[in-house]
């Protein structure tokens, strides 16, 4: 995604016309009698300030976000450009990839999905946010009654563009999977120029970078790995186009077995696949405990014998990743939560 800076402002003739040589002329005599009044006075507001005042209440935020710019920006989303005023407010936001990255920039959003499994969605400074649906269905009454200047999704509610682009400037920013570091960086940028924290958003990719390249230096030469999903007792394994692929494509993490077939649910497998395969490395993710379901955990279900062969297994080289990267993968926080916690992992290796 890009973004462009519109400009929907011209110059105006300066005192060309006979009235608007008037207007002035009654607005400095107004401007010169308001100096001389006492405050005592001024009982009531004059219509001028009055008018100003609510102008400037007008472009205020009302989630405590900057001004609303008189800027247009274009966003290059999934769905093609969208033109909107930059610094949008109310704001309803339906991604926790999304959510996540706002929260690190501090732009406050008026309007989230209930439900949330997550704790860093929101910005410490932000009022409570309304509720506006779920992750999955978008409560159109709610919608309607805020009345969003802008409606940004990812992935989980992109099949509900047409729905909310009714009612809203909507902005599908879903991560490609099969790209995610760079997909996931344009889009923090992006965010950052759509509400006029391009500076901090750079600062926090730096902090990305830095880390991926401080786990790069322990992940070298260490042996492959494969990226496994537990959901109550099924098993999935991903490869290096998936929303996991940053294990080998960012880490450079060579994969126990390139012939992983690309599927968004991932390539069904069994214990004695992971066994046959024998990583170096095992990554899991823990979907059931991740959505908040009973049961037992990935821990439990992978403590087997066919399992217990493997290298990874036997040198307790089992790295569990955050309830983030199934949820919101991409975001500033999953990143960093993910990343130290490989980089600790590897750290440790005996």
């Amino acid at each position: 995604m890009s973004i462009a800076l519109l400009s929907n402002r011209s110059p105006a003739p300066f005192f060309k016309r006979p009235l608007l040589t008037a207007m002035m002329t009654a607005f400095v005599a107004t401007v010169s009698v308001a100096g001389c009044s006492s405050p005592e006075s001024n009982d009531s507001e004059p219509t001028n300030a009055k008018t100003e005042n609510e102008t400037a209440d007008e472009s205020l935020n009302v989630a405590n976000n900057d001004a609303v710019s008189v800027e247009k920006i274009t966003v290059d989303t999934v769905k093609g450009t969208v033109d909107l005023a930059m610094n949008p407010s109310p704001l309803v936001v339906y991604d926790m990839t999304l959510m996540q990255d706002l929260a690190a920039l501090d732009v406050a959003v008026d309007g989230m999905p209930s439900g949330l499994k997550l704790d860093n969605l929101q910005s410490k400074t932000q009022p409570e946010p309304k509720t506006v649906g779920t992750v999955f269905e978008p409560d159109l009454e709610a919608l309607n009654a805020m009345q969003p200047q802008a409606i940004l999704v990812g992935s989980r509610m992109a099949e509900k563009y047409d729905e909310l682009s009714s009612i809203a400037p909507t902005l599908d920013m879903s991560i490609d999977t099969a790209n995610i570091y760079e997909s996931s960086k344009r889009r923090l940028a992006d965010l950052g120029a759509l509400f006029g924290k391009s500076e901090q958003a750079a600062k926090l990719q730096g902090n990305i970078d830095g880390l991926i390249d401080e786990t790069k230096t322990l992940t070298k030469d260490k042996g492959k790995g494969l990226v496994v999903m537990v959901n109550g007792n099924k098993l999935s394994a991903y490869g290096d186009k998936s929303r996991y692929g940053f294990i080998h494509t960012v880490l450079d993490i060579p994969m126990a077995d390139d012939q992983i077939a690309d599927a968004r649910h991932g390539q069904p497998i069994s214990f004695e696949y992971i066994q046959k395969t024998n990583p170096d490395w095992l990554f899991v993710i823990d979907r059931s405990a991740a959505i908040g379901e009973d049961g037992a955990g990935a821990k439990a279900v992978l403590d087997n014998p066919l399992v217990a062969q493997t290298t990874a297994w036997s040198k307790q080289q089992v790295v569990y990743l955050s309830p983030d990267s199934y949820l919101a993968f991409g975001g500033y926080y999953q990143w960093m939560q993910d990343l130290t916690t490989i980089k600790t992992a590897f750290a440790n290796a005996k």
